[in-house]
């Protein structure tokens, strides 16, 4: 029999991860099943358990309830001590360990995939949800010049930078809140949107400006040509989605669960076909 694993979230049809762990089973021999649980907003907890119970190995969390599946979690480990968020579940004789695997996901897209690296360079982080939350500690290890969060709501900026306080060091520059208006003059190397603005066709108010030289842009959302992309190609950036990001961070999860690091070459190949066509 197959160990058992799952996407978990509400909604999650359009979900790429059956798709991605099936190629990764493919590529290192691995006896495994993947399914997706639609769990009912007030029914996370209720799901978990009857998957566990049910002999299920592991879990891949998405919205909306990373930060639930946080709180559910007996026991974390790594990055999703400081995130506040869990994104992948590891069902062990019982117990619900958690993980948080999406900062490492965009680092290792950053750095390997697009081979930019992060340290030294300027960094623009746009949005305080629970995107930012879960990317900011292993952007900050890579040593980043300096490293700016942008956000609507300035107080959510400014909490968001006060979480990681305590990282500041990593940072040559620091880590610093500002408002998308406080952005005027400021030029960054690597430009991160993670906002959803870009599903619902918009974008952050960010200056023209904000592009030095040679910068990347890169949005988080992925199998589309947001308006930031856009945006930022027109002004001279380098642009790329966060499809690498997605099957990097899956292929963390994968790790956790397997023992076993699967290459990603054969599986971003894979899901940029499938989105496209």
């Amino acid at each position: 029999m197959p160990d058992k694993y799952a996407v978990i979230g509400n909604p999650v049809e359009h979900s790429q991860s059956p798709a991605i762990h099936a190629e990764f089973a493919r590529v290192t021999g691995q006896d495994i099943s993947y399914g997706r649980i639609l769990a009912p907003r007030d029914g996370f907890r209720a799901a978990i358990l009857k998957f566990r119970d049910e002999g299920g190995n592991g879990l891949n969390v998405t919205l909306p309830f990373k930060h639930e599946a946080w709180h559910l979690a007996g026991t974390r480990h790594g990055f999703a001590l400081a995130a506040g968020a869990v994104n992948t579940l590891a069902l062990q004789g019982g117990e619900i360990v958690g993980h948080n695997t999406d900062g490492i996901g965009l680092v290792r897209d950053l750095t390997r995939n697009l081979r930019v690296p992060v340290r030294g360079k300027r960094v623009l982080l746009m949005g305080a949800g629970g995107a930012s939350y879960g990317v900011m500690e292993p952007l900050l290890r890579e040593q980043p010049g300096g490293l700016v969060v942008a956000n609507r709501t300035l107080e959510k900026a400014i909490a968001l930078v006060g979480h990681f306080e305590k990282l500041q060091q990593y940072a040559l520059q620091g880590i610093t809140a500002r408002s998308y208006e406080a952005l005027a003059g400021a030029q960054f190397d690597i430009v991160i949107n993670a906002t959803s603005a870009g599903l619902e066709d918009a974008m952050p108010p960010i200056p023209e400006s904000v592009f030095a030289p040679g910068a990347l842009a890169y949005d988080m959302v992925y199998a589309k040509r947001t308006p930031f992309m856009k945006f930022a190609q027109e002004r001279g950036a380098r642009v790329s989605d966060g499809l690498g990001m997605l099957v990097e961070q899956a292929a963390e999860s994968f790790f956790i669960w397997r023992g076993v690091y699967p290459e990603t070459r054969s599986a971003i190949a894979m899901l940029k076909k499938r989105v496209s066509g």
